[in-house]
């Protein structure tokens, strides 16, 4: 969600137009009463014209007509009024980071915020949608850049991570917490802090983190083994110009490390949990259970980073070759893994892990580490369930039971999902030359049950009269309950919200 040029029944859509704007508005309001037996208790804003986040990263390439900072996998263009001389020494200038927020849009306090994975967040107006201020985290809390996958309380408080220079000069990754709305309506995050720190695995290079896990209680961060080599990030970046991506390594010996830390006071538990190398962007939900703590991730298998198979020269092949690079990819899976807060009450060698729901277990060994086999909820040949929702309001951090997902087809979007984590019984809506965005659910406001709501989507059907199409489906079986097409191509979206 780069750029927000109208908000759909409170759905960011990138690129969006009047037209689909007012046919949703129609269709929004005529399906509610059917479905809830009431007004409508959501809006469609309308916007005369488009309006695009107006960050540096954005303002700068439409006016020098090129692109000027770099961003996660795309080099900055050299400016063509400089001669070679000039365009060498630029490069000595130091890491500029980019402010592109088109991963997610969330609240702080009673502002909103576009964000992407660095320091920078912008706030948005979201009544018209116009660009407020560039906000960097760095000026109020020790930290390099923050997720785009905050936790946010029942109260509003938010909670992020993001990796950090720690003691002794040795990388490691902040909790920071954002306070709610003020009585005196001062700014959240000037009050922003950090409740507390993990240490890194290594000292130089950093995990990739895309997002974390909460309980109640609890904060539950996993280290992968896809890492951020810092020395080289910064001499190639100075010296020759790179990308992020460049910057990445993996390493199948350092599996997997799981940390966790108390919420209220904030402190870390130095317990050793470790896994199997493993890949990570999205945590589905987290709690606790009679001494464990449950939390369910979706995984790439091995070690994998997942994005070097995503380039567009790989995904603009015919669908032969698409499926054939699939194949050699690491592989997805939905991975419940189970942390027992009491490691020490068994002997070495046994299953500490006594639920008996779950199959996945936790052994202590000889060593003090204590490794974690998960139990898998979904797995199905180059099928993944991503970019996860849930009923956020009223199950996150604590026990459920259904989550809602995007399917991806060897990487293809073209499927939503359904998975019920106790039972693993799966529900799936699809229409040929269909691919949809990441499904946000919308809880019926006097439901009681848990998947009572309905999903949106934003569908993009390439070839069709009117390809992009907004999908309103029962959350309870997937099946549709109305749409509104657009004769207008939209891309395909990252992450979004629903504000009520």
């Amino acid at each position: 969600v780069s750029n927000k040029p109208g908000m759909l029944w409170g759905y960011y859509v990138p690129h969006l137009t009047n037209a689909l704007v007012a046919e949703c508005n129609q269709t929004v309001t005529a399906m509610i009463p059917r479905l809830l037996g009431k007004r409508p208790s959501c809006y469609v804003i309308s916007l005369p014209h488009p309006r695009f986040i107006k960050t540096d990263a954005y303002v700068r390439a439409i006016t020098e007509k090129r692109v000027v900072i770099t961003e996660f996998g795309t080099c900055a263009y050299p400016d063509p009024c400089k001669n070679i001389f000039s365009r060498f020494f630029s490069y000595f200038k130091g890491v500029e980071v980019t402010d592109n927020c088109l991963v997610n849009v969330y609240p702080i306090g009673e502002d909103f915020y576009a964000v992407t994975e660095t320091n920078f967040i912008t706030k948005v107006n979201v009544d018209t949608l116009e660009t407020l201020k560039k906000v960097d985290m760095c000026d109020y809390v020790n930290i390099n850049g923050v997720t785009a996958h905050p936790q946010i309380e029942r109260d509003g408080t938010v909670y992020n991570i993001g990796n950090c220079m720690g003691k002794g000069a040795t990388l490691a990754y902040n909790i920071v917490k954002i306070p709610p709305t003020q009585k005196d309506k001062s700014d959240p995050i000037e009050k922003s802090k950090v409740v507390v720190q993990f240490p890194s695995a290594e000292r130089f290079k950093p995990s990739y983190v895309h997002s974390f896990g909460m309980t109640e209680n609890y904060f539950v961060f996993v280290e992968t083994p896809v890492k951020i080599n810092l020395l080289k990030f910064l001499g190639a970046w100075a010296i020759r110009g790179s990308n992020y991506m460049d910057c990445f390594e993996s390493d199948e010996e350092k599996g997997t490390w799981i940390h966790i830390a108390k919420k209220d006071p904030g402190e870390y538990i130095d317990y050793k949990f470790r896994a199997a190398a493993m890949g990570l962007f999205h945590h589905i939900n987290a709690y606790e259970d009679s001494g464990f703590v449950v939390f369910d991730l979706c995984t790439w298998k091995g070690f994998e980073f997942v994005y070097n198979y995503l380039w567009l020269a790989n995904l603009r092949e015919n669908w032969d070759e698409v499926k054939k690079n699939a194949m050699i990819a690491p592989q997805p899976e939905v991975r419940r893994f189970v942390i027992p807060l009491d490691p020490y009450r068994e002997e070495q060698g046994k299953n500490l892990i006594s639920l008996p729901y779950t199959t996945a277990t936790a052994t202590m060994r000889e060593d003090g580490t204590i490794w974690l086999e998960p139990e898998v909820l979904f797995s199905g040949p180059r099928q993944a369930f991503e970019f996860p929702q849930i009923n956020y309001k009223m199950n996150n951090g604590r026990n459920y039971t259904y989550a809602y997902a995007l399917g991806l087809n060897h990487f293809i979007p073209d499927r939503i999902c359904k998975l019920n984590v106790r039972t693993k019984e799966t529900w799936v809506w699809q229409e040929p030359d269909s691919y949809p965005s990441e499904p946000l659910f919308v809880q019926n406001p006097d439901g009681v049950d848990e998947d009572d709501g309905v999903l949106l989507t934003i569908v993009v059907c390439p070839g069709a009269q009117r390809p992009t199409y907004c999908l309103i489906l029962n959350a309870k079986d997937l099946s549709e309950i109305a749409r509104a097409e657009v004769d207008v191509l939209s891309p395909v979206t990252f992450h979004g919200m629903y504000k009520p």
